[in-house]
């Protein structure tokens, strides 16, 4: 694995993440601290929403299902992009303004990238 990245938060997603259970905030931060050591933690997988590039961690706990999502392309740092607990009345697909609020946070993240490490380096 390659050395440590930094971890950046976009919007209120650290602020929605402290929001969900111990357990849930137990095992989403070691999957995020295994990304920023460039690995893939095994309840990572790809985000079926907008186009890919992006991971999202899903842990159910009591009945309910809580998703971080960040983007794997950027090499020198991993941005969480949005942290919620999946209340999607549509089975498994995730609720559209979550899918909006998403791609707008990967083009803030994008440009943050591009401002802190340049824009050919991914």
């Amino acid at each position: 694995m390659a050395g440590e990245k930094p971890l950046y938060w976009i919007a209120s997603a650290k602020r929605d993440l402290l929001e969900f259970p111990e357990a849930v905030k137990d095992e989403m931060g070691t999957a995020l601290s295994v990304a920023q050591f460039g690995g893939k933690h095994p309840s990572a997988k790809p985000w079926k929403g907008e186009g890919p590039g992006v991971l999202e961690v899903v842990q159910d706990y009591r009945g309910n299902t809580y998703r971080a999502l960040y983007p794997v392309r950027s090499t020198a740092a991993v941005y969480v992009l949005h942290a919620f607990q999946k209340k999607s009345a549509a089975g498994i697909k995730t609720a559209q303004p979550d899918v909006a609020l998403i791609a707008e946070r990967l083009r803030t993240a994008r440009e943050d990238y591009e401002a802190r490490h340049g824009k050919g380096k991914r």
